[in-house]
């Protein structure tokens, strides 16, 4: 394939832009962090319901109403897993998700009732897998965000929370690009059907050099003393990340399309963006859970 100048310098444009606003959100405080993952939130969503248009044609029915309805459900629970740490004033983003949650719920419930159309197992069954694949994940991203957070409204006292998110981000980031060299120069055993690209050769030399990149990177330049943490957050990035890669590519093969959106040129949309990130959080937010990270 001849090297098109004008499509690489659409993606390299596109490749800054993208790493610039996640280091804005992820680095900046912890309500840039909000604002972006809600953005991804319901960028995801959106792809999804079309993803799910194309692979089964029933869904097409649902109605606006029922659609929206599910995303602000979810992006309710995401507002419920903040914790203490998001608050106006006296009021707390985790009271307000309660009753935005059971709102939405209810809401749903009566749309749902009360429409002309026979109801729909079509569309509650998608919405529900929708709920569990993107919404969950982002609500635990936010709740490990919140940990180690010491705060009062919009003063923040004390803030380690951004950590952990950072190392899972950036394991994703490397092992996708230590995967694409070691599988460029010595790929050659397939890895799978659902992405011909991809090679056993690629899959573990990238897995391999993400772990050892990012614990030493960790101890050494960023003087982050849990090696176990590093191992263990970077490990999930390669194993299970590498899973949700396949899992959108399965998706996207299902519907028929190449990319799951355009929202960046060259890239693809949110969802080819996060998802090794969907499918790795819930795992790392299991892990801090049970050590206390």
């Amino acid at each position: 394939m001849a090297f098109n100048v004008q499509t690489f310098k659409t993606r390299a444009l596109t490749a800054v832009i993208f790493v610039a606003i996640m280091l804005a959100g992820l680095l900046w405080n912890h309500w840039a962090f909000f604002i972006l993952f809600s953005v991804i939130h319901f960028g995801c969503w959106i792809e999804y319901q079309k993803l799910v248009g194309l692979i089964d044609p029933e869904y097409q029915k649902s109605t606006r109403e029922q659609k929206y309805g599910v995303m602000i459900a979810g992006w309710a629970f995401m507002l419920f897993m903040t914790g203490s740490a998001y608050s106006i004033g006296n009021v707390s983003f985790h009271h307000i998700g309660a009753v935005l949650l059971v709102i939405s719920i209810i809401s749903l419930t009566l749309l749902v009732v009360f429409q002309k159309k026979p109801f729909s197992v079509t569309w509650l069954v998608y919405s529900l897998l929708g709920l569990l694949y993107i919404s969950l994940s982002w609500a635990l991203m936010l709740d490990i965000r919140s940990t180690g957070i010491i705060s009062q409204g919009f003063h923040v006292f004390y803030d380690t929370g951004w950590i952990i998110p950072v190392i899972l981000i950036a394991s994703i980031w490397i092992n996708d690009t230590m995967a694409y060299i070691v599988g460029s120069f010595i790929g050659k055993t397939p890895f799978s059907k659902i992405s011909p690209k991809k090679t056993w050769e690629g899959v573990a030399g990238g897995a391999i050099l993400c772990v050892v990149v990012v614990t030493l990177a960790g101890y050494y330049l960023f003087q982050f003393k849990d090696v176990v943490t590093l191992v263990v957050v970077s490990l999930i990035a390669a194993v299970v990340g590498t899973s949700g890669d396949l899992l959108e590519s399965k998706l996207k093969r299902m519907a028929k399309v190449k990319d799951s959106g355009q929202i960046m040129p060259g890239h693809g949309g949110f969802l080819d963006r996060f998802d090794s990130l969907i499918l790795a959080v819930p795992f790392v937010w299991v892990y801090v859970i049970l050590f206390g990270i």
